[in-house]
């Protein structure tokens, strides 16, 4: 290269900082590798004094982070969301395999929190706490500026997290019932609010964002809204969208003969029509307030300029029945529940959009977060990073997934890109071929040309059997006295 292109070259705003970056990171004697992680390394430590300069380093080498965690929204809802669609999932990556590994609210939060699947995380119900290691934990501790808006477990009961610098969260169990006037606590401090929650939630998220341009770190922020989980109530003025909207009635609604289902869904009081038909116009109309509000978010974005490097994630903790089968609610194995809509937008690995076909789920986020903000993935983190797939690398990828749910009957089952196996506890198998039978309605595991298929999935899952622990007597007794549909 010639002097002349060479000179060239560092104009580039971008490269320049990054040269600089790595030249101080020299000077103070920083190697810009994969850092390991322990949850020791939480604990305080004597540091030499140059570690002050380690969070500019950081700001300078490591990614922004947005995580949106929407709440009980379906994989096949997007459509109703054209802002976010247009800006996220038609312009970054958008996985159309995506699901969640336990059909809850918080066992699917702590599996995005962790890496970890239910059954290593422990976290069985909505009451259940987390106690392992987080992303979040983590990544401050690597010197991110780190802010959760809006739910962070049902099982937390609102009062700040050290590992968060910035905290607006309402209280966990039963508090997504709340859309309008929330009790918020505020960095330690409970404060009534007047208005819309996604509304508030929006301003108060667009305001970390400002807090973290003058931040000398990179940041992590957590947007989780209440919406569209249920009463889905619609923000003031959408309260008449789709006045038009057509019955929801796909071939397995309200599905009248489930003779090859298991004895529990046979005995299931069915959903009514009436109340499903309610239930999903609301949720349509609160989505368009996140829609706006995570549009505004992304405005925001575009505010800190070309050079920002910044991850957008999207997903949902799970979805919800709209009559499938019968079913309304979410906690079941079926493809309702467990499929959800996943995107990712980073723009120097995702600059070509793109739709991603692998079979991926909300235990890949807490390992992609660690290798773009290169740390080490912890040994026993039961996901993987996705950054293989962002850059379309060929490389060996999983072949299935664990679904597990506790419930009043507790199921493990085996999702792959073509089937869904399902073993729950004193009823027969189930196994669902999506090739033939998109909803499922056609139990095929008693049918012999499907015996290899079974007996292939049947091994993979007693491995994971073998690993599950059963709830406290307490928390059973939650299953029989609340339920678990919060």
């Amino acid at each position: 290269m010639s002097i002349a292109a060479s000179t060239g070259l560092l104009r580039s705003r971008s490269v320049r900082i990054i040269v600089c970056g790595l030249a101080l990171a020299g000077l103070l004697g920083v190697a810009l590798r994969p850092v390991p992680a322990t949850a020791g390394e939480l604990a305080p430590q004597s540091t030499p004094p140059y570690t002050v300069f380690l969070p500019l380093v950081s700001k300078i080498v490591q990614p922004n982070f947005i995580i949106i965690i929407s709440d009980d929204q379906r994989y096949d809802t997007i459509d109703y969301m054209p802002l976010t669609k247009s800006r996220l999932f038609d312009s970054g990556v958008t996985f159309r395999r995506a699901y969640v590994t336990t059909p809850l609210c918080c066992p699917s939060r702590s599996s995005i929190l962790t890496g970890l699947y239910a059954l290593h995380h422990n976290v069985y119900t909505n009451f259940t706490p987390l106690d392992k290691t987080t992303f979040v934990q983590r990544l401050h501790a690597a010197g991110y500026y780190t802010g959760i808006v809006g739910k962070y477990l049902n099982s937390w009961d609102g009062t700040p997290r050290p590992e968060f610098d910035s905290w607006v969260v309402f209280a966990g169990h039963g508090s997504a019932q709340h859309y309008f006037d929330p009790l918020l606590n505020v960095n330690g401090a409970w404060q009534q609010h007047a208005g819309y929650m996604t509304d508030i939630l929006k301003d108060y998220a667009l305001s970390f964002l400002d807090q973290a341009r003058r931040q000398p770190k990179p940041f992590l922020l957590i947007f989780a809204p209440n919406t569209p989980h249920e009463p889905a109530d619609p923000a003031p003025g959408d309260e008449h969208l789709y006045p038009d909207l057509p019955p929801y009635r796909p071939p397995s609604f309200m599905e009248a003969d489930l003779s090859d289902k298991p004895q529990w869904l046979q005995g299931l009081a069915p959903a009514a029509p009436s109340y499903i038909d309610s239930l999903r116009r609301r949720q349509l109309r609160t989505l368009h307030s996140l829609d706006v509000a995570i549009n505004a978010l992304l405005d925001a974005l575009a505010d800190y300029g070309p050079d920002s490097k910044t991850v957008v994630m999207y997903i949902s903790d799970n979805g919800v029945f709209w009559g499938e089968h019968g079913l309304n609610g979410k906690t079941y194995p079926y493809l309702e529940a467990t499929h959800v809509p996943f995107a990712i937008r980073y723009d120097p690995l995702t600059s070509q959009p793109r739709a991603e076909s692998r079979l991926v789920a909300n235990i890949d986020i807490a390992p992609t977060l660690y290798e773009l903000a290169g740390l080490s993935i912890p040994p026993e983190t039961d996901g993987r990073s996705l950054v293989p797939l962002l850059k379309q690398q060929d490389t060996d990828w999983r072949d299935s997934l664990l679904v597990e749910g506790w419930g009043y009957y507790p199921y493990a089952a085996i999702q792959t890109e073509r089937y869904l196996y399902i073993e729950t506890d004193g009823d027969i198998s189930e196994l669902y071929d999506s090739t033939s039978d998109p909803y499922q309605m056609q139990n095929q595991a008693g049918n012999p040309a499907y015996a290899a298929v079974v007996d292939e999935l049947h091994h993979t899952l007693l491995g994971f059997k073998s690993q599950r622990s059963q709830p406290a007597l307490w928390e059973t007794l939650i299953f029989s006295l609340v339920g678990l549909d919060d």
